[in-house]
């Protein structure tokens, strides 16, 4: 599992369409264990503006009935992805928000049209619009609870491919020193700023501060931020990000 992973995303960085990273995730949502995904910004629901991510494959009436009903301002799922820097099942979404009538509703209606349980990993990326990649199962499945890890992984990937695809001409990635990518590395795997210290020999406040330096660089509002964008932009590997107990395959 954690070669295909890495496999998804060398694939992803090449894909040359929107199609052919529609047909990448479908798979890649299959072989995950779920029925539908969609990966988007959450403001291009109601726009016509070619420049935001939308690519999904969610049921067409539940599509036409999401924008019919505007539905899009009082998504849980959305507006969850504002409140968490990390994926989270559709049933923590009353962790993450209070869970109103409306809400409620929307969600009964999707599970109308064949939408389960979801999971969502939320993409935040500063200056642009919010956005996320959900994936879901079918109504009376469950979902793939020791994937879902490798699924959060999938969709920061894919996020990462659409982005270069509708933004080629978007930002280089930040330079980060040598310290700053070793202490990424151990961020990674769990460590405090403690753990860090003693691994490399250092000052908690110099550990704290290669940290800190790191995520100003990404402008990373989390520690769980700051990997995701680490693995999007090469600095560590999928092996640096999972430790050996957590592993599958």
């Amino acid at each position: 599992m954690r070669r295909w992973v890495e496999d998804f995303d060398e694939a992803a960085r090449r894909c040359p369409t929107e199609a052919d990273l529609k047909q990448l995730l479908e798979d890649a949502a299959a072989e995950l264990g779920f029925d539908h995904f969609a990966l988007l910004h959450h403001a291009s629901v109601n726009s016509g503006d070619g420049r935001l991510i939308r690519i999904d494959n969610y049921p067409d009436g539940w599509a036409s009935e999401f924008v019919a009903k505007r539905f899009a301002r009082d998504d849980p799922v959305h507006l969850a992805s504002s409140h968490s820097n990390a994926g989270f099942a559709w049933s923590e979404l009353g962790k993450l928000i209070p869970l109103r009538a409306r809400h409620r509703d929307i969600l009964a209606r999707s599970r109308r049209h064949g939408i389960g349980a979801g999971f969502t990993v939320p993409v935040n990326v500063p200056g642009e619009p919010s956005g996320s990649c959900s994936f879901a199962v079918r109504p009376g499945r469950e979902l793939p609870q020791r994937r879902l890890i490798f699924a959060e992984l999938v969709g920061a990937h894919a996020f990462g491919a659409a982005r270069r695809l509708k933004l080629p001409r978007g930002p280089r990635r930040p330079h980060l020193s040598r310290r700053e990518v070793q202490c990424l590395r151990l961020v990674a795997l769990g460590k405090t700023d403690w753990e860090i210290a003693r691994i490399l020999g250092l000052s908690i406040h110099t550990a704290h501060q290669y940290v800190k330096r790191g995520r100003a660089a990404y402008d990373a509002v989390s520690r769980t931020q700051l990997v995701v964008y680490g693995l999007r932009d090469s600095w560590i590997s999928f092996d640096d990000a999972i430790p050996p107990y957590g592993r599958m395959g």
